[in-house]
C-alpha cells in the first residue's frame, strides 16, 4: 500500500528542510509555519502591511544562490530561535521575533552571500501568506501542500544514471510504494493520507533549483532538461489542498478516491 515515507518543512524560503514525525493541515493555513519566511533581495519590495505573491526570483533561493545549500537551518515556530549551522558547527543563531535578531539574520546572509544578495537583504514575514513557489497562482495554490513520489525519482535516477537525492525537490510529503509518475494523475481527483482528505491542483513543473545537490551544494545535473527528454514533459510531484484537515504521520497510507 502506498504510505508516508518521510515529512518535511521549509520554515525559510530557500533554505534547509526541517524533518517532521508528523503534520499538522487545515484548509485555511495548509501546513503551518511552511515558507513563513523569506529573505527578500535588496532590489524587492515587499510591503508586509500588504503583501503580494511575488516570482520565487524576487527572493533567496537554490536556482540563484547555490551557496544556501551548504547551510542546515531550523527554526522553532515557538521560541522563533533560528540556528545556522555549516560543516556540523553552529556559526549563527537568532530569536527572529526580535527587531535585533531580524538585523543579524540580515548581516549574516549578506556577508555570506555578498553581492548576490543585490543590496542587503531583508527578512520578511507577513501574517496569512506564504512564500511557496506557487503562491503567485492562487491563494488556494499559496496554501497546497507539495509531494514527491519517490518511485518518480528512483526513475529519473536510473535515466540519468545519476543516484539522486529527493530532497532536491523540496516536498513537504515524500510517498513511496507508488509507480513512478502515479502522482502525476492526480490532478482533480480526491484522495486520503491518513485521517486527512486532500485534492490533486496542479503538477509541479520543475526549474533549476533542483540542478543542486543538497549535500554538495553543487549545481550538478540539469533535471528539467533529463524530465522532458526521458520523460516528455518537466514535472515532478504534485500540489495538493487539504479539503478536510488533521494530522498526517510518517507510515500513514494513502487512499485515492
Amino acid at each position: 500500500m502506498p504510505a508516508v515515507d518521510a515529512l518535511y518543512r521549509y520554515p525559510i524560503k530557500g533554505l534547509s528542510a526541517e524533518v517532521l514525525t508528523s503534520l499538522s493541515v487545515t484548509p485555511q493555513d495548509g501546513l503551518a509555519h511552511d515558507r513563513e519566511y523569506a529573505l527578500a533581495l535588496g532590489t524587492t519590495r515587499f510591503d508586509p502591511e500588504k503583501p503580494e505573491p511575488l516570482d520565487k526570483g524576487f527572493f533567496l533561493m537554490l536556482r540563484n544562490n547555490t551557496a544556501l545549500a551548504s547551510l542546515a537551518t531550523r527554526l522553532d515556530p515557538e521560541s522563533h530561535r533560528l540556528t545556522i549551522r555549516r560543516g556540523g558547527e553552529e556559526v549563527f543563531a537568532a530569536d527572529l521575533s526580535t527587531e535585533a535578531g531580524r538585523a543579524g539574520t540580515e548581516d549574516f546572509f549578506a556577508d555570506y552571500l555578498g553581492e548576490e544578495t543585490r543590496g542587503r537583504p531583508r527578512l520578511v514575514r507577513s501574517e496569512n501568506h506564504k512564500f511557496t513557489d506557487a503562491s503567485v497562482l492562487s491563494p488556494v495554490m499559496m496554501r497546497a501542500i507539495s509531494v514527491v513520489n519517490l518511485a518518480s525519482v528512483r526513475a529519473l535516477s536510473e535515466a540519468t544514471g545519476q543516484e539522486l537525492d529527493p530532497l532536491r525537490f523540496r516536498a513537504n510529503i515524500h510517498l513511496d510504494g507508488l509507480e513512478p509518475w502515479q502522482e502525476l494523475d492526480w490532478v482533480g481527483r480526491e484522495l486520503s493520507i491518513g485521517p486527512v482528505r486532500l485534492r490533486g491542483l496542479a503538477r509541479t513543473p520543475r526549474c533549476g533549483a533542483v540542478n543542486v545537490n543538497p549535500k554538495t551544494a553543487e549545481r550538478d545535473a540539469n533535471l528539467p532538461k533529463a524530465i522532458m527528454k526521458h520523460f516528455g514533459h518537466v514535472d515532478l510531484g504534485i500540489y495538493l489542498e487539504v479539503v478536510e484537515g488533521g494530522t498526517i504521520a510518517t507510515a500513514d497510507g494513502v487512499t485515492l478516491g
